[in-house]
């Protein structure tokens, strides 16, 4: 007998995710989901297997593992339905795959992800899909891009390494008056502070490798989507014969009990190194939403209700000939900041930003970016260690 299911919405956000996907009644009683591994499942009987009448068929459509965080998972969205796969970027091109055609048009904001664009620019249009990019500070301007076959409109708040900020319900109300799908990138913020579905996104999608995961030790990526879009979006996972790993299902799930202690210890260490950055004479400014200072605060404060652990700051240098060398000095003499690409663990990270690929958002002229995930360390040793990355940027 399953334990208590209803009433989770009502609960705060730290209970809830103690209990989301939980199921022990159905387990014998343990409180955690077993990994079933498999491919093969048995049908008692001719007729139950030729009308699949029953729940579980074959690995790719699901198993209890995995079933157990897509529950999870579309408790935290709202959604109708979600479909785990391999990585962060299969969760954004698998739904362009299930909603873009030949001949269609999409529109996707110039702060993307860099692989998404990489999609777009190659495999779409090898496919006959012709991608535009638009300004995430477009707002109702977005309308005059919107062409008769103008399929998909996507989005990403804040903006991947510049982290600017978007009208997603706007953005989204304007997409639908022309048929449009609107998908979002929720990555950053996770459900937990932003839920795209309740301001008219009908897509959103996570790199799972990210803050729900939480350890660095496993790739994965999600996609839930609202009732209307749920269909197509489980037929293009069927049909591509994309699934998550019962393994690293597990591991999200675990790693979703402690995502909000995690993420509000993540934001709190963050704000405080970015505050202190903003006072800094080596630092031109600071890219993130929950600063004052920054462009999209307002949109920030209006929509979401909280930050994470990632951000970006200019280095002010002078003379655009000194940019690499003054990051790459600054960045190899970190030594608790590890020079990587992912985010979300409880490790910092530091690199080099390279905004070569953008169209409209490019990149400053006072300096190189640098983005930082701040970990679960304390502050004061990264403000430390960030101290000996500003000296010796100095002395190039």
């Amino acid at each position: 007998m399953k334990k208590k299911t209803s009433g989770h919405s009502a609960l705060g956000e730290n209970t809830r995710l103690a209990h989301l996907g939980h199921d022990p009644g159905s387990f014998h009683g343990f409180v955690n989901p077993p990994i079933t591994r498999g491919s093969t499942v048995l049908f008692p009987d001719s007729h139950t297997m030729a009308t699949r009448g029953q729940k579980y068929s074959y690995g790719t459509r699901g198993t209890p593992t995995t079933d157990a965080l897509c529950e999870a998972l579309d408790e935290l969205e709202g959604s109708a339905g979600t479909i785990l796969v391999p990585s962060g970027l299969a969760a954004i091109t698998v739904p362009f795959l299930a909603y873009l055609s030949a001949g269609d048009h999409a529109l996707v904001v110039d702060s993307v992800y860099g692989p998404c664009r990489e999609f777009c620019n190659t495999t779409l249009k090898r496919l006959g899909v012709t991608v535009d990019y638009y300004d995430p500070a477009i707002g109702a301007g977005l309308e005059a891009l919107i062409r008769p076959n103008t399929r998909l409109v996507h989005t990403e708040a804040p903006g991947s390494n510049t982290f600017e900020m978007q009208d997603i319900r706007l953005v989204s109300d304007i997409a639908h008056r022309h048929g449009c799908v609107v998908t979002m990138d929720n990555t950053w913020a996770t459900p937990l502070y932003f839920r795209p579905l309740d301001h008219g996104v009908d897509v959103s999608m996570h790199a799972t490798t990210k803050y729900p995961s939480g350890h660095s030790d496993i790739i994965m990526g999600s996609v839930s989507a609202n009732a209307e879009h749920w269909p197509r979006l489980r037929q293009a996972q069927l049909s591509l014969g994309i699934c998550g790993a019962p393994e690293d299902s597990y591991l999200v799930l675990r790693g979703l009990r402690t995502m909000g202690v995690r993420l509000a210890h993540h934001q709190k260490s963050a704000l405080e190194v970015a505050q202190w950055l903003e006072g800094l004479e080596a630092v031109d400014r600071v890219m993130h939403p929950a600063l004052e200072s920054f462009p999209g605060h307002a949109l920030w404060k209006r929509d979401f209700r909280g930050s994470s652990g990632i951000f970006s700051f200019v280095l002010k240098v002078d003379g655009k000939e000194r940019f690499k060398a003054k990051a790459h000095a600054f960045l190899d003499a970190l030594s608790l900041f590890g020079l990587g690409y992912s985010w979300g663990g409880y490790e910092s990270l530091a690199l080099h930003v390279d905004l070569s690929d953008r169209t409209i958002c490019k990149a400053p002229e006072t300096g190189p970016v640098i983005r930082l995930q701040i970990g679960l360390e304390d502050v004061a040793d990264l403000k430390h260690d960030l101290e000996a990355g500003f000296t010796a940027a100095a002395a190039v």
